[in-house]
């Protein structure tokens, strides 16, 4: 007897922890996707995305949504990469004339074709060696 009680018992807890758990948790059904021409966050339109624009993200918060600290840390961590990435690319920007000096001493037609050759500007010496005089 005392062992069918314990089963009920059980039984009820079990019941009862389910019933509060499915309340909580929701039944289990899916989402329906999101509207593919909407989004809760605006990025900027026709330029890259830069760490001022991802500081200014506000997402909104929901009862079974991410926690707002990994929210905010993960941003931060996106504005930091975009921020050295955007002064690396300004470095390599500022080298790139000086680790090619030699494109401002190639031949060029009036037009600004380039004239076959050795690429670098013809001298007196050059004619000569050419046409053999």
């Amino acid at each position: 007897m005392a062992g069918l009680v314990f089963v009920i018992g059980l039984l009820l807890v079990g019941g009862l922890l389910f019933l509060g758990a499915s309340l909580l948790l929701g039944r289990g059904e899916t989402q329906p996707p999101a509207e593919p021409e909407r989004s809760p966050v605006q990025l900027p339109e026709g330029r890259a995305v830069v760490a001022d624009d991802v500081r200014a993200l506000r997402i909104s918060v929901t009862v079974r949504g991410y926690r707002m600290t990994e929210v905010d840390w993960l941003l931060d961590q996106l504005a930091s990469v975009l921020d050295d990435r955007d002064a690396e690319i300004a470095a390599l920007r500022a080298q790139l004339p000086a680790a090619h000096p030699e494109d401002d001493q190639r031949d060029t037609d009036p037009g600004g074709v380039p004239v076959p050759g050795d690429g670098l500007r013809a001298g007196p010496d050059d004619d000569e060696r050419r046409t053999g005089a």
